[in-house]
């Protein structure tokens, strides 16, 4: 409904303006005849011209446009189908003009031309080429908008579904290494054992339900890191594990599980492969929505070789481009220490 009240506002529009053209342009060689009438005579012309102009507009728009967008047939047969269209219109205008308009609505008054008169059939040109040339552009345009909105949502779409891909890998990825810190102590038969079943429900509980909002505030994903710090804890003996917090608003909203896989890191590729003692330093700062995370862990000496990327960190990375625009992840892999440096504008949060 909406889009025929567009069109017939378009038509209403172009009548008008084509009346006062009609008006000012015949005026000069009616002079004797009174400003009203002459107004009515132009409106009834520029009625009777608008119905060829009407056919070659929504046959090229309905037909020629649709049959090129679906490739559905041959281009030359479509050029060939839009010539003849144009012609059978410039016929059809030039009937109406020299035996209606000229005939009787002005029988008498302009001077009557040859059907096939040169200037006629200029005219006739001029005039049917620049309303369908206007309609065909706007309904172009309308297809160029829809096309680029259409194209925005299936990269919307795409860019979700792999946010949640990358959400979805990196839970299982917890539950691995969790699942391997039970057995251990399973196999020592440690007093802790249900301890860790318990702390892994709720950490497991918070990920089915809670990490499906696109947020989720500070305080709870700091408790998320405290309560797998105090599971990881009792895992290990000689490690010793600091966290510092300094938070200004613990209201403030940040994408779940964020910052979960550095801490997994540290202790899979810290914690758990020293064979002595070792430490895993955190500091955690937020000062007007700028989020400063530091992670900081002893390893074995690897003589600081380059930097791989694993599962945890690899998804972390691309959750970053997809969720934020500002922010700044540096890894630093030194031979007894590696050190992650992460700060991110808590504002600059983009909307898949």
């Amino acid at each position: 409904m909406k889009r025929i009240l567009l069109h017939c506002a378009f038509w209403i529009v172009y009548l008008l303006q084509d009346t006062m053209l009609e008006f000012y342009w015949v005026g000069p060689v009616i002079k004797n005849i009174p400003d009203n009438i002459q107004f009515w005579m132009a409106l009834k012309a520029a009625v009777a011209a608008v119905l060829p102009k009407l056919l070659i507009t929504y046959f090229i728009i309905y037909v020629t446009i649709k049959q090129i967008l679906k490739e559905s047939q041959q281009m030359t047969w479509i050029v060939v189908q839009a010539v003849a269209a144009i012609i059978v219109t410039v016929i059809i205008y030039r009937f109406i003009s020299k035996y209606y308009i000229t005939g009787v609505i002005y029988a008498g008054i302009l001077k009557d031309r040859p059907f096939f008169d040169m200037l006629g059939l200029l005219l006739t040109v001029m005039d049917v080429g620049f309303v369908s040339g206007v309609a065909i552009a706007l309904k172009l345009l309308r297809i160029q908008l829809h096309t680029r909105e259409r194209e925005k949502n299936l990269v919307k779409e795409k860019l979700e579904a792999e946010l949640m891909f990358l959400r979805h890998q990196t839970n299982p990825h917890f539950l691995f290494n969790t699942l391997n810190n039970i057995y251990a102590l399973a196999r020592k038969k440690s007093e802790h054992t249900a301890e860790v079943v318990m702390r892994l429900s709720k950490l497991l509980r918070f990920m089915l339900y809670e990490s499906k909002s696109n947020l989720i505030t500070i305080a709870d994903e700091l408790k998320i890191l405290d309560d797998y710090l105090e599971l990881e804890k009792m895992r290990y003996e000689r490690l010793t594990v600091r966290m510092q917090k300094d938070i200004d608003d613990s209201s403030n909203k940040i994408a779940p599980l964020l910052l979960l896989p550095f801490v997994e890191n540290a202790f899979k590729h810290g914690a758990g492969e020293s064979r002595f003692d070792s430490f895993i330093h955190i500091q955690v700062k937020l000062q007007q929505g700028l989020l400063t995370f530091n992670i900081e862990n002893t390893k074995e000496n690897d003589t600081g070789h380059e930097i791989k990327d694993n599962i945890g960190l690899r998804n972390v990375r691309r959750q970053l481009e997809l969720m934020y625009k500002e922010y700044d992840l540096q890894l630093q892999n030194q031979p007894h220490i590696f050190t992650v440096h992460l700060s991110i504008n808590l504002n600059s949060y983009a909307t898949v």
